[in-house]
C-alpha cells in the first residue's frame, strides 16, 4: 500500500464514495469520502494556480470545523506542506512560526484576521491571505497560472511541517513527510484497535499533533468517520456522544478534570444509558495522567480511559496501554504500537528492565528534520534513533512508564528529583484541580521544590494542609518548601502544563 494521503483518499473513495468521513454538528453537516477527494483535487488544482509548487509550504490559522480538517489533508494530499498555527501560542512564537517557515501563503478565518495583520506585520514579507468563511470554505483569489497540473506526492515528500511548543524559547520545526502521517495514523488504529466501524469525537485543536493525528489521521486511515466541533465544551461533551453515536474521543487530563466536575449535571445514567452505549474508551495523551484520576474517571463513566504518549516529531501516538482485555496498567504509557521504543543510560546503552534513562524510538512515523535548524537535527538522533528527552524505565513485560523530562528534573543538594512524583501525590488530593512542581534557583541547594496548584471550584485547601500531605508521602527532602496557589498554570494548546514557564511566572508574584 501506498503510503501517502491522496493514495489513503483515493482508497476509501473508490471503495465507499458515500461512506461518511466528517460531521460538523455546528454547520449540521457531513462529508463523505467522495466528496472529501473532489475538494481535494479542487485544493490541489487552486494551489497550482496560483503558482505554489510542490513542497511550498502553505499556513493556517483556524479553529476546528468542517473546512479545516480539508485544508489539512488537502494541501499535504496535493504535494504541499501544511503549517498549522497555533490559535492560542503568544505573539513572539507565531511571529517566528510565520517568518521562519517561508509559509507562501495563510488560511485565515473572520476571527483571527486582525491578528494574523500584526503578525504579517512584523514578519515584514508578502504572504498571500486566503479569507476562510466557514459555511462556504476558501476564498480562491482569482488569477494566476492557466493550465495548472497537479501534483502526486511520493512517500518521501515533507508533508507537514509542525512547531513545538517552545516552552523554553522560540519553537523548532518538525518536518514529516507522507509515509510519517500515514503511518502516525496507522499507529493509533493499531493500537486501539479501530475499524470502519469508529467515529471519533475530535475535541483537541489540528494545529496540534494529537488533534491532527489522532482524530484525523487515524479516521482516516482507517476509513471511519470524525465528529469535529469548533472547539472543546464540557457542557455538549456527552451531548455530542450521544447525538452522533461516537464510539471513542481524544483528551487531555485537565478536559478530563472538566467532565469530572460537571458529571452530576449530565442528563445520563453512566453505565447504562442506551444513548451512550456506543462510546467505548476514552484515550489520554499530551500530559501524564494520575492513576487517581484515571480511576475516578473509570468509576464515574464506567469506561475504560486508555493512557498513551505521543510526540510531534513522531506524528504522534507511539505507545499505548492495549484495549481490553489485555492488560491496562495505571502510571504506565503501554506498549509500544507501529514503532521501537528503548531506555538507554547517558552512554546509549540499553537499560534493563526497572532502570530509568532515556526514552529512544525508531519507526517510519519519526520526523526527517527541524526545518532550517541543522544543529537541532543532528542533536535529536543518536545511531538512527530519536532522543525523545523524556526519562522513564520498562518493567519485566515492556510496559512503559514516563518519569519526567530530561530538562524539567529537579537537582536539589545533588539528589534528582522527578516532578511527576510530586504532582502525583497533589492530585490525590480532593482539592487539586492542576499541579505542577518545578524547581527553582537557590543558594543552598543548588534548587528548591516549589509547586504551583489550582484548586477545584468549592474547594478550599491551606499551603500547611497540602505540604503535610507531600511529605507524607514522599518525605522532607522532595516535599515542595513552598506552595503557590494560581487561578490556572500555563498550558499548550493540547492543555499539556508548560512547567518550565513556572520559576519566570513564580518570580512575578
Amino acid at each position: 500500500m501506498t503510503k501517502t494521503i491522496r493514495a489513503v483518499i483515493d482508497r476509501h473513495a473508490t471503495a465507499r464514495p458515500d461512506r461518511v468521513f466528517l460531521v460538523d454538528p455546528e454547520q449540521n453537516r457531513e462529508l463523505t469520502f467522495g466528496e472529501l477527494r473532489d475538494n481535494v483535487e479542487r485544493i490541489g488544482a487552486e494551489l497550482s494556480r496560483l503558482g505554489i509548487a510542490p513542497g511550498g509550504r502553505v499556513a493556517f490559522l483556524l479553529d476546528n470545523g468542517y473546512w479545516t480538517p480539508q485544508l489539512f489533508l488537502g494541501v499535504m494530499a496535493a504535494g504541499r506542506v501544511i503549517v498549522p498555527l497555533n490559535a492560542v501560542a503568544g505573539t513572539r512564537q507565531l511571529e517566528h512560526v510565520l517568518g521562519h517557515s517561508d509559509a507562501a501563503v495563510v488560511f485565515v478565518s473572520e476571527t483571527y484576521r486582525e491578528r494574523l495583520a500584526e503578525l504579517m506585520a512584523a514578519v515584514g514579507r508578502d504572504i498571500g491571505v486566503i479569507p476562510l468563511d466557514e459555511v462556504n470554505g476558501p476564498e480562491w483569489p482569482a488569477g494566476g497560472a492557466q493550465g495548472a497540473t497537479t501534483y502526486t506526492a511520493e512517500e518521501k515528500d515533507p508533508a507537514l511541517l509542525l512547531y513545538t511548543s517552545g516552552s523554553t524559547g522560540l519553537p523548532k520545526g518538525a518536518v514529516m513527510n507522507q509515509r510519517a502521517i500515514v503511518t502516525g495514523g496507522e499507529n493509533v488504529m493499531l493500537g486501539h484497535d479501530l475499524t470502519e466501524d469508529d467515529r471519533a469525537l475530535c475535541v483537541l485543536p489540528i494545529y496540534h499533533i494529537n488533534g491532527a493525528m489522532v482524530t484525523v489521521a487515524a479516521p482516516l486511515v482507517s476509513g471511519s468517520s470524525v465528529v469535529m466541533p469548533s472547539r472543546f465544551r464540557a457542557s455538549r461533551f456527552w451531548e455530542l456522544v450521544a447525538t452522533y453515536g461516537c464510539t471513542w474521543s481524544s483528551v487531555v487530563p485537565t478536559i478530563i478534570k472538566y467532565l469530572l466536575d460537571r458529571a452530576g449535571q449530565e442528563p445520563y445514567t453512566f453505565g447504562d444509558d442506551e444513548r451512550l452505549k456506543a462510546f467505548r474508551f476514552g484515550r489520554s495523551a499530551s500530559a501524564p495522567l494520575p492513576a487517581v484520576v484515571l480511576q475516578q474517571w473509570e468509576d464515574t463513566f464506567h469506561v475504560p480511559m486508555i493512557e498513551t504518549i505521543g510526540l510531534t516529531e513522531t506524528a504522534g501516538t507511539v505507545a499505548t496501554n492495549p484495549m481490553p482485555p489485555r492488560a491496562r496498567k495505571p502510571g504506565s504509557v503501554g506498549l509500544p504500537f507501529g514503532n521501537e521504543i528503548i531506555v538507554v543510560d547517558e552512554s546509549g546503552k540499553e537499560c534493563r528492565a526497572g532502570v530509568s534513562g532515556e526514552l529512544v524510538i525508531r519507526g517510519d512515523n519519526v520526523l526527517d528534520y527541524y526545518y532550517k535548524n541543522p544543529e537541532a537535527t543532528e542533536g535529536a538522533f543518536l545511531d538512527g534513533w530519536f532522543r525523545t528527552g523524556d526519562l522513564g524505565q520498562k518493567d519485566d513485560e515492556g510496559y512503559l512508564y514516563i518519569t519526567g523530562r530530561l530538562k524539567e528534573l529537579i537537582i536539589r543538594g545533588g539528589e534528582n528529583i522527578a516532578p511527576r512524583e510530586i504532582d502525583d501525590v497533589l492530585y490525590k488530593h480532593d482539592a487539586i484541580l492542576e499541579a505542577a512542581a518545578v524547581g527553582i534557583d537557590d543558594d543552598n541547594y543548588g534548587q528548591e521544590v516549589v509547586a504551583c496548584v489550582v484548586i477545584r471550584e468549592g474547594y478550599k485547601a491551606t499551603e500547611d494542609e497540602l505540604k503535610a500531605f507531600c511529605e507524607e508521602a514522599v518525605g522532607k527532602v522532595k516535599c515542595p518548601k513552598t506552595i503557590y496557589f494560581l487561578d490556572d498554570l500555563p498550558k499548550g494548546p493540547s492543555g499539556k502544563i508548560q512547567r518550565l514557564k513556572l520559576p519566570d511566572l513564580i518570580r512575578t508574584l
